[in-house]
Order: structure tokens, then C-alpha cells, then sequence
């Protein structure tokens, strides 16, 4: 056998053992706004993704939430925990492999009364083929992802 096959498989097993990936909490794009600035309550009660507004902003969990009224600022304060994206509005596609990877908020679903993003909505259609098995193996993998704290 050629050991020259074998170098790089083990520097990717070497790589995949000495480190994963460190995140935030909250996924931020620019540093400082959750879920690109969209409004978190309106899934749930517009039944679709809303721009929030900085007039109606939040801090919670190292992030600024914004949202569209004043109602959903202070119903998110009640409890933010029902409201915030699963994995820290990580792409929840690529949380079942561990992966923590940005997401569009237009690429969305509420299941069980909990708000999953996606990448885009290509990456959102892979989740849906098996939406229970990928947030199984998402909610595994979010457990064991080290996060700054």
C-alpha cells in the first residue's frame, strides 16, 4: 500500500481530534445582531420572517435582537428561550454533522413550537427530507459543540 494515500486521512483525523469548532452562542454575522436582525417572534405569530427594527432592540445572550413592535420586544423578554432559533440560529442542517454554519432567515420552520434556520433555502430542502432524524442528531451535536461562554 502507498503510505503517501494514508498522510493526509490522518492529518484529517489529527485535525478532527485536536479541535472543533469554538461558537458563539448566538450566531452573529456582523459581530453583534442575532439572526441578521430579523424578528424572532414574528415566526411565531405572523407566520413568517419580519425585519426588526433598532427602535425595538434587546440584548440577551452576547446579542442584539431586534424586532418589529414594540408587543414582540416585550413578549421575546418574557422568554427569549421560546422564541430564539434553535443552535443559536446556527444552520441546523449542518448542526447534525456539528457544524456551525451561518443562516439565511428566510430559510425557516417551526416544529414543536421551535424555530429552526438554514443556509438557504437549497440547504433548508435537504433538512426537510428528514426533519425529526436531522434534529435528533442537530440537538447531539449542539450538546458536545464547545462554545464561548
Amino acid at each position: 500500500m502507498n503510505k503517501s494515500y494514508f498522510l493526509p486521512i490522518l492529518f484529517l483525523l489529527i485535525l478532527d481530534c485536536a479541535g472543533r469548532q469554538i461558537v458563539d452562542p448566538i450566531f452573529k454575522e456582523d459581530g453583534k445582531t442575532a439572526i441578521h436582525g430579523y424578528d424572532p417572534v414574528a415566526y411565531f405569530t405572523e407566520s413568517k420572517p419580519r425585519e426588526g427594527n433598532t427602535k425595538f432592540s434587546y440584548r440577551w445572550k452576547g446579542a442584539e435582537w431586534k424586532f418589529s413592535s414594540e408587543k414582540n420586544l416585550e413578549t421575546f423578554k418574557k422568554s427569549p428561550e421560546n422564541f430564539a432559533p434553535q443552535y443559536g440560529g446556527y444552520c441546523a442542517y449542518a448542526m447534525r454533522d456539528g457544524e456551525a454554519y451561518e443562516t439565511n432567515p428566510k430559510a425557516w420552520k417551526i416544529v414543536s413550537g421551535k424555530l429552526y434556520l438554514n443556509y438557504n433555502e437549497k440547504v433548508h430542502g435537504f433538512w426537510e427530507r428528514d426533519v425529526p432524524g436531522n434534529i435528533i442528531k442537530a440537538d447531539q451535536q449542539w450538546k458536545i459543540l464547545p462554545r464561548k461562554e
